[in-house]
């Protein structure tokens, strides 16, 4: 009897182990973090960031959810996805109702300096002397001042004419950039040219930088070109909601949230703190995504280089004990 009741034990161990059933199982399947992905680059680098830290300080597990931008704003309604790093919100049009009815929980800002416009390299207006390059325009300030520059900005195929690289043909600011180009009078001695793809703008602003020449071009933070690049955003007349889209003023920066849903909020406080405290830039993401870029590192290797490059942001993060912990895993 006595040895049917140990087998029958050891039969009951072994079962619970090789089926997942043990308590330690149990905790880790509860404490698992479903992240919004949305595709881009910056997205999957915070999902990493936060992700990390909440794995390695608090015991989580964690995953992501592709989706588009609607998409994923309705799974964080319904509690399918349990957070969202960078929630763009002036691109959801119930945002501000939601929260209102106190659908999500929305925990803080992740970054609110995403700039957008028309761009040139540092040493156009400074110089570099470093590599031997004069400043051709020194006094260029504002987008309307482009007019007096025609010259430096030269088209490839119609050399009396300037160039300015335009969004991506299909995006809506597209057709504000091409807005501010005939409003400013640029067309009296500009070209507006539109690249294929954004990958076909990058490449050109990539090539004109590495080669020190003379470029003006749409483009956007944050991104690993900007972190890469130095490179400097015309001014322009102070945004206006009203007129932006004719081209008369700057373009607006969006204010990008970090979310949560109701059901994950209620009992997960312990993350709902960390990421309330959760704060970057567009400068400090574009810096990661330019290390990812120029070492082929992963969005997990890039989240412990960045932590490790910006220390300071564990004590805003994290209270001392628990930015030890991280400190002594990323050492």
């Amino acid at each position: 009897m006595k040895r049917f009741m140990r087998l029958l034990i050891l039969i009951v161990l072994i079962i619970s182990v090789t089926t997942g059933c043990g308590p330690d199982t149990a905790m880790s399947t509860d404490k698992e973090i479903a992240f919004a992905d949305a595709g881009w680059d910056s997205n999957k680098f915070h999902n990493a960031v936060a992700g990390l830290i909440a794995e390695k300080v608090y015991g989580y597990t964690w995953r992501e959810v592709p989706g588009s931008t609607t998409v994923l704003h309705e799974g964080l309604l319904k509690g399918e996805i349990d957070v969202h790093m960078e929630i763009w919100t002036d691109n959801l049009a119930t945002y501000d109702q939601d929260l209102e009815e106190g659908r999500i929980k929305e925990l803080g800002v992740n970054f609110d300096d995403n700039y957008q416009g028309l761009y040139v390299p540092k040493y156009v207006i400074e110089g570099d002397s470093d590599r031997g390059i004069e400043a051709l325009a020194p006094d260029l300030k504002y987008v309307w001042e482009l007019k007096d520059y025609s010259n430096i900005f030269s088209d490839d195929e119609n050399k009396e004419m300037g160039r300015i690289y335009g969004a991506i043909p299909g995006w809506e600011v597209d057709e504000i950039v091409h807005n501010k180009y005939l409003n400013y009078g640029l067309d009296e001695n500009f070209i507006y040219f539109r690249p294929g793809s954004d990958a076909a703008l990058a490449a050109a602003l990539t090539s004109a930088y590495d080669k020190g020449e003379p470029i003006v071009a749409y483009y956007w933070e944050p991104t690993w070109l900007m972190g890469k690049y130095d490179f400097v955003l015309l001014e322009d007349k102070p945004y206006d909601e009203s007129t932006y889209k004719e081209g008369k003023t700057e373009l607006p920066s969006v204010t990008v949230t970090i979310g949560m849903s109701n059901k994950f909020h209620e009992s997960n406080k312990e993350i709902a703190d960390f990421l309330s405290n959760y704060k970057t830039s567009s400068k400090l993401t574009s810096e990661a995504l330019a290390y990812m870029q120029d070492t082929n590192a992963d969005y997990e290797k890039t989240a412990e280089w960045f932590l490790k490059e910006n220390d300071y942001l564990l004590d805003e993060w994290l209270d001392s004990e628990n930015a030890q912990i991280m400190r002594n895993y990323l050492n």
